[in-house]
């Protein structure tokens, strides 16, 4: 007679292996880009972990660089909204503030539908930080 223990070992021998994932940081670029106060575009290398997301990285980063500098506040509906970068904030009477773009290791440059607290960045990828209106 075949026990439902053995039918669950034996499925389990069965499945396909699921590698386990390295939690070592890697790589990421985040550059801050302001063009509406023509100041010079800045570059902070920082790390993050498998599955981690961009607001563990850019506090890290601030951690760790002292010319690096935000703030956020959060919203009930949508998580962290990032508010400033380097002392300069975005302003509702300007129409100004700042998004979130994603280059990845093969070139393509997106526009990021989430948030600092939502995007989990890949290894290399270049998040670029912008000041812009709308």
């Amino acid at each position: 007679m075949v026990t439902p223990a053995f039918l669950s070992v034996a499925l389990l021998l069965l499945l396909p292996a699921i590698p386990a994932q390295n939690n070592d940081p890697y790589p990421i670029d985040v550059v801050v880009v302001n063009r509406i106060d023509g100041t010079p575009d800045a570059t902070y290398r920082t790390d993050v972990v498998y599955r981690g997301i961009l607001l563990g990285a850019m506090r890290r980063l601030m951690q760790s660089d002292s010319d690096f500098k935000f703030t956020y506040t959060e919203n009930l509906d949508y998580g962290p909204y990032l508010e400033s970068v380097n002392g300069v904030a975005g302003n509702a009477e300007d129409h100004t503030y700042w998004e979130l773009l994603v280059k990845e290791e093969n070139g393509t440059v997106t526009w990021s539908n989430v948030g600092i607290g939502c995007y989990i960045p890949q290894a290399n990828d270049q998040i670029t930080l912008n000041f812009t209106k709308w």
